[in-house]
């Protein structure tokens, strides 16, 4: 079993920097947890307490019902890989897959049949033989994680392994990573600040900002649904766009501001009934807005000023001005607008997300 349960865990820094405060989280047996957020929100923090590189101030952590706060890393049963690969110059693939099994006694047939199993999953069984200055970054890559899985732990660690790759071998390792864990069948948890790599990857993501989680939940669940404006802001990209305003109330409940009014859609109306008057945050989608309006959505139409377009290929990101509000769109390129020219752009009504302009908490969760 390779549960893992962080119960009240803080670490405080010297001049009382709070790094992580109070996160409470359980990572079930065979999960994939990605920790997400932006630099120095403690995801790599937690991670390193987790593996007991780091001193914990308070809380306690489990491993397989054990607590571990006392134990060192080499007896937690954890194996980390980090973002640099930390690979020794003058040993040969196989030598550095094999010398944590080595410094342990494991018997020679043991070692060489576990370093062959990790070797064949990873596809560097015709690289044994080399050194790590003949390997290319991806294949350097996945001899770090070779010598994490030679030791068949029951947790696996990663932190930011793929930051130092570049764009296509990101793309393979995450596959990779992803085989990796329906291969191996155990508990992965993974850091990360990239949250294309985040919702790609992960089981459930863990969203932590100055050391607070903000939500734990399904990939589709914190794209669809996020308890606030910080996590609706991080996930998704292009990110989403936010308009100050405030909801009225004229026979239905709408959203005014300056360059616009938005009547709410009638599946959210109950839901903020009581918020009439209220500061708000309205969120929206850049692929809920469309030149065209179609019949089978509850679309508005804002009229806005076509400033600068990014051909992406299979679509366009289309960034708009109405009335010095400044939203993106994405669209397909069928239908693509001129620089400078007015248009009108349809608001799918029943896509809305709408926050507490003071507390940044979601008003429809």
């Amino acid at each position: 079993m390779g549960e893992v349960i962080l119960k009240n865990l803080t670490k405080v820094f010297e001049k009382e920097v709070i790094a992580v405060k109070n996160v409470n989280l359980t990572v079930a047996d065979k999960e994939f947890m990605i920790l997400v957020g932006p630099s120095g929100c403690g995801k790599s923090t937690t991670l390193r307490m987790v593996a007991g590189l780091e001193d914990i101030s308070e809380g306690e952590i489990y491993i397989d019902g054990k607590l571990v706060n006392n134990i060192p890393p080499k007896d937690r049963d954890i194996a980390m890989v980090f973002q640099n690969y930390a690979l020794y110059p003058h040993m040969t693939v196989f030598e550095n897959m094999a010398f944590a099994l080595k410094l342990r006694k494991y018997k020679k047939d043991e070692i060489k049949q576990r370093v062959a199993e990790a070797a064949e999953i990873l596809g560097l069984a015709d690289l044994l033989n080399r050194k790590p200055k003949e390997l290319s970054g991806g294949q350097r890559q996945r001899v770090a994680v070779g010598r994490a899985i030679v030791r068949k732990p029951r947790v696996f660690l990663f932190d930011e392994p793929l930051s130092n790759l570049d764009a296509k071998l990101r793309v393979q390792m995450r596959i990779e990573i992803i085989k990796l864990h329906q291969q191996l069948q155990t508990t992965i948890i993974y850091v990360t600040h990239d949250q294309v790599e985040a919702m790609t990857m992960g089981n459930r993501i863990t969203v932590m900002k100055d050391g607070i989680v903000h939500q734990v939940d399904t990939p589709m669940n914190l794209y669809r649904k996020p308890v606030d404006q910080f996590v609706a802001s991080f996930i998704g990209s292009p990110a989403m766009n936010f308009f100050s305003g405030e909801l009225v109330k004229n026979g239905q409940i709408k959203f005014k501001n300056v360059a616009f009014d938005l009547p709410i859609s009638q599946k959210y109306q109950q839901q903020i009934t009581d918020q009439t008057g209220k500061k708000v945050m309205i969120g929206i989608r850049p692929e809920d807005f469309s030149l065209q309006q179609m019949a089978h959505l509850n679309q508005s139409p804002i009229q806005s000023k076509v400033e600068v377009i990014e051909p992406m290929g299979n679509e366009i990101y289309v960034y708009l001005n109405a009335q010095g509000q400044n939203f993106v769109a994405r669209m397909e390129p069928l239908k693509q607008p001129a620089i400078n020219e007015q248009v009108t752009i349809f608001v799918n009504m029943d896509n809305l997300h709408l926050f507490d302009q003071a507390s940044g908490q979601s008003l429809l969760v």
